[in-house]
This record gives structure tokens, C-alpha cells and sequence, in this order.
């Protein structure tokens, strides 16, 4: 009757001999193919060829198959089955760009060559310390986020017994100032100082500030407008995507926006949807078009709108601003909390939210207060 096999992934008995140079400890493994092979390991005395040995039958990893995940396995190679696994899921573009980035810019470089059994809760911590200290409190949280994901593969395959980061130093992110809410007169002033910016005009900013006033959009929901999203005999403007700028493809227009709550047609109020119709001798496929009549850039339009604003002597203020006013009018208006998150495409995980998830709302009556607050005279 033949011998039983040994269970997948356990070894057979130790055998160690006398050489010349110490000892030489020896046993077979039934590797993960199913297949038998016999390793062995040298030492100066007999106990440290077993121990080596141990070692050994512990982290083995085979040589014809260098991505399995195991504990000896790199650091490099789990993250990139990680970041495989992460394209499969219902991520966002720049979610996804993000991950990469952390991965190319702070783990590989620092980390790629470690074997997974060296992840140390020691090791993790320095290293997150240490991008904190080089790249800030933001950076830090989304690379230990990252390789927390990335650990956790490396534990469905048993190849760690927990996940270090857990137990890492905590990362304090200092909380988002409040962003402030102009009144209706700051925002006359400020629409009339950007009418008489040179600069501003020239890179086409009043009318896109009018456009974001009278709705309430983000701004790369703003930049995505096409012409064949505005109704200008009804009034109203389809938000459905938003712009990104992906790596290897430049910008582009994601076709459905933040969230699913962010689906949503809005009224506009007859100030904006009479500059809107002053724009249609623009032949760009989209309203707000940049200098070269392309798509335009969110993070390019956030800086110049930055320059904007300083010019204007308010150089605290973000582009944000205008979200924050257009909820703020809402509110002083007695205008329900819900009909602000319809107008401004907030989505929210409680059961009565969730029931206006991918709906396209018009009756915001924001279209009313903002034409009645920002009309100019």
C-alpha cells in the first residue's frame, strides 16, 4: 500500500547529516501544485541547519510561479495583484489614479523589494511617518489606505497573519475650514470685479462663475456641460459627468458625475439661461470651453480662478464658495434641506436619500431664489 502524500502545503520529516564544512538538514514539501520537492539547507551546527530549514518550509515560494502570494513573496508583487483586483471594482477614474499614484510614488519605491513576512508594524509605521513628514497628513492617510488594502490581500492568502496597519500610528488630518458663504452683495461685487478683470475675461471666467452661481454645480461638472445638455426653451441644464484628466488619456468627460445622486436636470434662473444663449456662437462642443476651445481643466480653472480672486483682493476664497452661497441663498429662503441636496447633487446614506439616488430633479426651486438674489439691474 503506497505511502499517503503529505497534506498540500506541509513538509515530511527532518533528516540531518555531518559535512565537511558543518550540517546539512534536508526534508520534502508538498508545494501548492500538488507536486513533491525536496529542499534542504546548511549550517555551521545541526541546529542551525534545522532552523534554516524551518525557515525555509515556511516562506517557500516557487521559483516557476514568482507572482504566487506567499510569505516570502514581494511587496511589488502583492500590490500589483492588489491594484489588478482594484480595476475589476466600480471605482472612479481619479480614485483609481490616486491608488496608483500612492503605489509608484511612495510604496514601490520605499517598500517594493520587502518580502511580505518583513511588514513589521515597526517597518509600516516608519515609513507612513516618514511620507507624512515628506508629503503631509493627506498623502500619509491615502498610502497607508493603499497598503492596508494591499496587506489585506496578502492575508486572504495567509501569507500575513494580520494586517500591520491597523496598529500604526494614527493620522490626525485637520478638518476642512468651514467654506464661507458670500452674501448677495459680496456676490455683485465680486461678479463685477471679475467683469472688469482683463485677465479673467480672457480666460473666460465671469460667465463660468454666473453658470456655477445660477446652479450650484461643481466646477468639473461645469466644464462638462455640452450644448446638447441645455434646453434653452424649457430652461434647464442635464448635469450627468464631470471632467478628469486621466493618465495616458489627458481630459476627459466621465459620463456620470461624483455620485449617483449627482444625475439631475435644474432649472436655470433667466439671467443665467440668457448668457447661456449668448454663448452659442462659441463653436466648442461644450459651454465652457478652454482658450483653445478644448476641454477645459478643473484643476487649471481652480488656479486661475485663484489668481482671480486675489486679483479681487479676496484671496481667501475657493471656488467653492459658490456651492456654499447658492445652499446658503436656499436655506435664508426657507427652502427644505432636501431640495438643496437635489440642487446641489449631495448624496446621503440614510433610507430617505437613498430614494432619490439616480433621479433627475427639477422642482429644486433654486431657479426662483437665484433669479430673484443675483439678477443684475
Amino acid at each position: 500500500m503506497p505511502r499517503p502524500a503529505h497534506p498540500v502545503g506541509t513538509s515530511g520529516k527532518v533528516r540531518s547529516y555531518r559535512t565537511g564544512a558543518g550540517w546539512r538538514s534536508r526534508t520534502t514539501v508538498r508545494d501548492y501544485d500538488g507536486k513533491t520537492r525536496e529542499i534542504q539547507k546548511h549550517g555551521r551546527t545541526r541546529a542551525e541547519a534545522e532552523r534554516l530549514l524551518a525557515t525555509a518550509v515556511r516562506d517557500r515560494v516557487f521559483a516557476e510561479n514568482a507572482n504566487e502570494i506567499t510569505r516570502d513573496a514581494k511587496v511589488s508583487v502583492v500590490a500589483e495583484r492588489w491594484f489588478a483586483e482594484l480595476q475589476g471594482q466600480e471605482k472612479s477614474p481619479s480614485t483609481i489614479n490616486a491608488y496608483r499614484d500612492r503605489l509608484d510614488k511612495q510604496i514601490l519605491p520605499a517598500l517594493g523589494a520587502v518580502r511580505i513576512r518583513e511588514l513589521t508594524i515597526g517597518l509600516v509605521d516608519r515609513h507612513i511617518a516618514a511620507v507624512k513628514a515628506a508629503h503631509g497628513n493627506s498623502v500619509a492617510k491615502l498610502t497607508k489606505s493603499v497598503l492596508s488594502g494591499v496587506c489585506g490581500l496578502a492575508c486572504r492568502h495567509d501569507a500575513l497573519d494580520h494586517n500591520p496597519c491597523r496598529d500604526v500610528a494614527k493620522i490626525s488630518t485637520t478638518p476642512r475650514k468651514a467654506p464661507l458663504s458670500l452674501s448677495t452683495q459680496e456676490i455683485q461685487q465680486l461678479r463685477a470685479l471679475l467683469s472688469y478683470d482683463d485677465v479673467a475675461i480672457a480666460k473666460d471666467l465671469p460667465d463660468l462663475v454666473d453658470f456655477m452661481l445660477g446652479t450650484g454645480v461643481r466646477i468639473g461638472e461645469a466644464c462638462a456641460i455640452k450644448w446638447a445638455d441645455v434646453d434653452l426653451v424649457h430652461g434647464t441644464v442635464d448635469i450627468h459627468g464631470t471632467v478628469l484628466r486621466l493618465r495616458g488619456e489627458g481630459l476627459v468627460i466621465k459620463p456620470t458625475p461624483k455620485s449617483k445622486a449627482g444625475e439631475r436636470v435644474l432649472e436655470l434662473p433667466r439671467w443665467t439661461l440668457q448668457m447661456i444663449e449668448q454663448r452659442r456662437v462659441w463653436p466648442s462642443g461644450v459651454v465652457f470651453a478652454s482658450e483653445q476651445g478644448k476641454l477645459r481643466d478643473p484643476s487649471n480653472t481652480r488656479r486661475d480662478l485663484k489668481a482671480a480672486f486675489a486679483e479681487a483682493g479676496v484671496p481667501d476664497l475657493t471656488s467653492h464658495v459658490f456651492r456654499k452661497s447658492v445652499a446658503s441663498l436656499m436655506d435664508d429662503a426657507g427652502i427644505p434641506a432636501r431640495k438643496a441636496a437635489d440642487q446641489l447633487g449631495h448624496a446621503h446614506a440614510d433610507m430617505t436619500q437613498n430614494k432619490y439616488y439616480g433621479r433627475k430633479r427639477r422642482a429644486t426651486d433654486a431657479a426662483g431664489v437665484l433669479e430673484a438674489a443675483l439678477a443684475r439691474e
